[in-house]
């Protein structure tokens, strides 16, 4: 009897070892949280090239000193490199890397530059996967992804992309990025250390059109580290004290992310000035009957909407262009504006955001802000409300399409 009882627990510990998973029988240890970093360009390709140095080696020097940073002070974090050496992977096969590592973040280092080789152009700004606001945003997301056309199979791996069409671009268009708010906040994070922390100028967050952001399924980043064609910046990106302040940046932003992602729910930006996300969409080109001016409201001082308000009845989507931010309430003749009469305001997570224009046609304001907006405020960009709620732009565009 003893021994058909001892024969019994044995078969039922050999079929629960067989039909339990091997995540089940661990699922005390929770997943350790997964950062990809990336090196722009390296073998035989050498990015940007200075009057001292080159782009790869650089990119490699920041993201090697990234890496060790967060594995000696974070042992719940798992460091994987697209390359720890001066080898070549191509744009895809470094996406590819992070999906496989089902990383939690994406950071691509890069190294800026720009056609005049002493110029004084200089500054660190970081992007996330969208489309351009500016040529210059174009200008440089066509730069990087011209890496492509050193690969054999370039236009087989990605579907015919030329990175020097402008056209090809159209393929960002209507691109839903689940994790863009997380992207632009580690974003803004890393430009405020660049700032604080590094005394870097500033350029900025910005959206552009980056293959190798576009293939990742996670939170992504692409940093431009300063300008190698600027001799005194390149001297800077090029010293060890250079490289560990701007590594050392981008790891406290790293830290500062992951507190809050968990402090915060998913898609949450939880830093003090929210960077808005562009979504400057061409539906079709301008015709004759679309050349006139758009019906601005009629009122001098700016007035604030709501979100919860139903002031707009309107079952279609209102476009609007907005020009700024800030903490407090501005007067109706700031110089703020611009010169921009008349605006308007919506109070956002204890922001006051302004905008000028306002049409259901939004042809008609990426007109407006083309002509008139563009010049003054070179980060605005169009926003949709409906029934007095702000919405989603892509869903507010794909409703104009369809009411046509």
């Amino acid at each position: 009897m003893r021994n058909n009882i001892v024969y019994t627990v044995y078969i039922i510990c050999i079929f629960l070892w067989i039909v339990i998973p091997e995540n089940a029988m661990h699922a005390a240890s929770p997943k350790k949280f997964t950062v990809v970093i990336d090196a722009g360009h390296g073998g035989h390709d050498p990015g940007a090239i200075g009057k001292r140095g080159k782009e790869k080696n650089i990119n490699l020097s920041v993201a090697l000193k990234l890496g060790k940073l967060i594995q000696n002070n974070h042992s719940d974090t798992k460091v994987v490199y697209t390359r720890s050496s001066d080898v070549f992977v191509p744009l895809h096969r470094r996406a590819e890397i992070a999906n496989e590592a089902k990383a939690d973040l994406f950071i691509s280092i890069h190294t800026n530059s720009i056609a005049s080789r002493s110029s004084r152009v200089s500054g660190t700004e970081t992007y996330t996967l969208g489309l351009h606001r500016t040529q210059e945003n174009l200008e440089v997301a066509q730069k990087e992804n011209a890496v492509i056309l050193i690969e054999d199979d370039y236009q087989k791996q990605y579907a015919g992309f030329n990175p020097n069409s402008s056209e090809s671009y159209i393929i960002f268009e209507f691109l839903q990025d689940k994790n863009m708010a997380q992207s632009v906040n580690f974003a803004q994070l890393i430009q405020q250390q660049f700032r604080h922390k590094a005394r870097r100028i500033d350029k900025g967050v910005h959206q552009a059109g980056f293959l190798v952001l576009r293939e990742t399924s996670m939170p992504s980043v692409l940093i431009e580290l300063g300008y190698i064609t600027n001799p005194n910046e390149e001297a800077y990106l090029l010293s060890s004290n250079g490289s560990s302040m701007l590594a050392q940046s981008i790891y406290q932003a790293f830290v500062n992310y992951k507190a809050n992602k968990k402090t915060s729910s998913p898609g949450v930006l939880t830093s003090s000035q929210p960077v808005e996300v562009e979504e400057d969409i061409v539906i079709e080109e301008p015709t004759a009957a679309d050349t006139q001016p758009v019906q601005t409201a009629q009122t001098a001082q700016p007035k604030e909407i709501s979100q919860s308000s139903k002031s707009n009845t309107s079952s279609k989507p209102v476009f609007k262009i907005q020009i700024l931010t800030s903490d407090k309430v501005l007067p109706k003749n700031s110089r703020q504006f611009k010169g921009l009469s008349p605006v308007d305001r919506y109070k956002e997570k204890g922001i006051y955001k302004y905008t000028y224009g306002e049409s259901t046609d939004y042809n008609k304001i990426l007109r407006l802000k083309r002509s008139k907006v563009d010049a003054k405020f070179k980060d605005a960009f169009i926003i949709a409300f409906k029934d007095g709620e702000k919405m989603n732009i892509n869903q507010a565009i794909r409703e104009f399409k369809k009411n046509k």
